[in-house]
């Protein structure tokens, strides 16, 4: 088994953000009372005479076209924002402050909008690609941990689980409200959905259970005894489910068509989250020591790539790259996958936690296709198709 070791990450591409670096609260002491302040790089730009189509825009004097591209969102756990990384230059392009302890985040398929759970403030932030702007509030339970999004039967629907109200809020995309509260095991953590839509597991971490949601009527179905259940993954098959154990050291492998434990796999010390790549034959799991590699064809373990306190990680749409945010040093590091060895590095805010990546709608400053400046799609289930911003 081999082993990358990466004490010194490459070097990290400390760009400056537009946008606002907040607060700090109680469980920040990890990411420190470190920088404060407001960056008025976007305003300056318009007030030295920027470009006249920006400032017509910005006045609602000339529509907006749509464009994509590839973006990450990072939650800031201690700077209260979301850092929103450009992956075609890996840069920061902008910072969006949210509620106070963002702590997961999750893209919603049509790449429109991103949903932010806010953990000391027990609330969901929804931002605007295209204007990454947060443009609904939502109230949910105590301390909402994970986000999945999916098309569930219902429509598309985002599952937030509630450390301490033991509970599932069900938020309806379409309306921006919680549609119902889902009782599950004591402090649920993880949440994924599956490819169909039909079925969400959440990871209990005191009652060391994994509760089975039933989509179809967002009721738990099955629950799984499973002793210390933390981060979930699912397969891009929907055939397998990866619960990492924090208190075991392992990852149990679960058979969606049974609900039965399959496979178990040692990894490093105290394993938190775990996500899968795009072609489902590699999982991620970021463990205090580092981030191991899993064969899923064969469920062992085939290198770990050394980290300080890795948290969320996310795969690019194409698999080519993972990002992992790294808690400690306030930066995202860049992982080539197919030498899972570090080639790169973005600096974000405070105590980054979760990642979410995806191909998002963007708003653009320039001729093209019209569009309000203050559109918001009302059907998240179509995306939009691939246009660019002019040069």
């Amino acid at each position: 088994m081999e082993s990358t070791n990466v004490r010194k990450y490459p070097t990290i591409r400390r760009t400056r953000p537009h946008g606002t670096v907040g607060g700090y609260t109680e469980e920040k002491r990890r990411g420190g009372a470190r920088r404060r302040g407001v960056l008025l790089v976007g305003l300056a730009l318009v007030l030295a005479g920027g470009s006249p189509a920006v400032a017509e825009a910005a006045a609602g004097a000339t529509p907006f076209p749509v464009a994509t591209r590839t973006a990450a969102y990072v939650t800031n756990f201690a700077s209260d924002n979301v850092s929103v990384i450009d992956l075609a230059t890996n840069d920061v392009v902008t910072t969006v402050p949210v509620g106070s302890g963002p702590f997961s985040a999750q893209i919603t398929p049509a790449g429109t909008r991103v949903y932010v759970t806010n953990a000391l403030s027990n609330t969901v932030s929804v931002i605007d690609t295209g204007t990454n702007t947060v443009t609904t509030t939502i109230r949910v339970g105590t301390q909402p941990g994970a986000v999945a999004i999916g098309v569930t039967p219902g429509g598309t629907r985002a599952y937030v689980t509630n450390f301490r109200s033991d509970n599932v809020s069900v938020i309806d995309t379409g309306s921006d409200t919680v549609t119902t509260t889902i009782p599950v095991g004591t402090n649920p953590q993880g949440v994924a959905i599956t490819p169909d839509g039909t079925r969400v597991y959440v990871t209990n971490r005191t009652s060391g259970t994994l509760s089975v949601i039933n989509t179809g009527t967002n009721t738990v179905s099955t629950t799984i005894d499973l002793e210390g259940a933390n981060g979930v993954a699912v397969t891009p098959d929907g055939t397998r489910v990866y619960v990492t154990r924090a208190s075991r050291d392992d990852v149990q492998v679960i058979d969606t068509a049974t609900n039965r434990i399959v496979g178990s796999v040692d990894v490093g010390t105290f394993p938190s989250w775990v996500a899968i790549n795009p072609s489902g034959t590699r999982a991620y799991v970021s463990n205090s020591s580092g981030v191991s590699v899993i064969d899923t064809s064969n469920n062992t373990v085939v290198t770990t790539i050394r980290a300080s306190s890795p948290r969320g990680v996310a795969f690019t749409p194409d698999g080519t790259r993972a990002y992992v945010a790294i808690n400690s040093a306030r930066a995202v590091l860049i992982v080539d996958t197919a030498s899972h060895r570090p080639v790169g590095g973005v600096g974000v805010g405070g105590s980054p936690v979760g990642v979410t990546i995806g191909t998002v709608s963007v708003t653009c400053a320039t001729e093209g296709r019209p569009q309000h400046p203050h559109h918001r799609p009302t059907n998240d289930d179509t995306p939009h198709p691939p246009h660019r911003c002019p040069r």
